[in-house]
């Protein structure tokens, strides 16, 4: 399979590959290698965290830098390493720990594909003269009516376009993405063929800078105010316990919220980090009306009616959005501030931004009787 990359001319073109040492993203280099091309991986080090460096699932650090220079070996091509660390830091994780911090939910992966993935990288791949660059993420790149759309994935249980909702029309023209049409299991089997050492290599996880999965172990390092106890409030300000730390929790959360003798299950509905303290209610507390939404970009036209997402993995739902507000058609769960609201038109990628605060339906629902 030798997917169209949208050149003029392959075989006098020379495209840039974005590579983390995974298997999507080393199928990608072998399917532009095959085009004819002249290609050139480039892995960026965005961090290193002692045993990030051996541990599966990781990318962007020790062990991955090596495994993406052994795939170029083995297709012949160059592979440039940047060092980005400092970068990343300040516009990724220090963002994250100081969302965290604030009550809010952020998604650190939407942040890095709107700063160094994207913006650093494709800087670089132009100076180098590039005609392209290309990554593993499954998501389409469609041309039509021309103009130059981004889709959804193929395979809904890969799509990433959650993420990418950033991503300019500037930068879609530049990008390419190959991987957008297959299934994981495909991109393995292509990973076999061209016998690369990672085919079976595990996947990253979301969070790729968190080495042993403990969000909070990290915000606690970089912001220690936030491991402060404080009080556990309902709805009505009513005492019920105590927390050990804002930092142990998000919105719409049910774990860790040690109170007993309540009627039914409690869930944090508001984080009051000033106050290090913890509102929580019953999950109907947790439905939202709508949501005030800014830093919008949009990649297409500005539409009233969308289909919204709210999370990388919740299905799309029906929503109104009028330039400032998106209004759910139905009450939606697990909606909180600092997340990305992304909005879509079928499979079409529209835009999005961030979350900055939500409307209670239970408060709407009291209002109209």
């Amino acid at each position: 399979m030798t997917p169209n990359f949208d050149l003029k001319d392959a075989a006098s073109a020379r495209i840039i590959v974005a590579m983390s040492g995974g298997v999507d993203s080393s199928v990608v280099a072998a399917l532009a290698a095959r085009t004819g091309a002249e290609v050139i991986g480039v892995t960026l080090q965005l961090y290193d965290h002692g045993e990030a460096v051996k541990r599966s699932g990781s990318c962007c650090a020790g062990q991955d830098i090596y495994d993406a220079k052994t795939v170029c070996d083995r297709l012949g091509i160059a592979h440039y390493v940047l060092d980005y660390e400092s970068r990343f830091r300040t516009g990724v994780i220090d963002k994250f720990a100081d969302e965290y911090a604030a009550g809010r939910t952020p998604v650190p992966c939407s942040l890095c594909n709107q700063g160094v993935k994207f913006v650093d990288l494709i800087a670089f791949a132009r100076d180098l003269g590039a005609d392209c660059l290309a990554t593993g993420h499954y998501v389409r790149r469609v041309k039509r009516e021309g103009r130059v759309e981004l889709w959804k994935g193929r395979d809904p249980s890969r799509d990433q376009s959650y993420f990418l909702y950033g991503t300019t029309p500037d930068q879609l023209n530049y990008l390419r993405f190959p991987l957008g049409d297959l299934p994981k299991s495909e991109v393995r089997k292509l990973a076999t063929e061209e016998g690369l050492i990672v085919a079976d290599k595990p996947d990253s996880q979301d969070i790729c800078f968190v080495p042993d999965g403990d969000y909070a172990g990290l915000v606690k390092r970089l912001r220690p105010e936030t491991a402060a106890p404080g009080e556990i409030v309902d709805l009505e300000g009513r005492v019920l316990g105590e927390h050990q730390g804002v930092v142990h929790f998000t919105i719409g959360q049910r774990r860790g919220i040690e109170v007993g003798g309540q009627p039914e299950p409690l869930y944090v509905v508001r984080i009051e980090p000033e106050a290090q303290r913890l509102v929580v209610g019953p999950r109907r507390a947790l439905a939202v009306a709508a949501a005030r939404v800014e830093g919008i970009n949009w990649l297409a036209e500005d539409q009233v009616q969308v289909e919204a997402k709210v999370r990388s993995l919740a299905r799309a739902v029906a929503g109104r959005w009028d330039g400032e507000k998106l209004t759910f058609a139905a009450p939606e769960y697990g909606v909180a501030p600092g997340q990305s609201a992304v909005f879509y038109d079928g499979e079409r990628l529209l835009g999005g931004g961030t979350i900055v605060a939500t409307e209670s339906a239970a408060i709407e629902e009291a209002v109209a009787a």
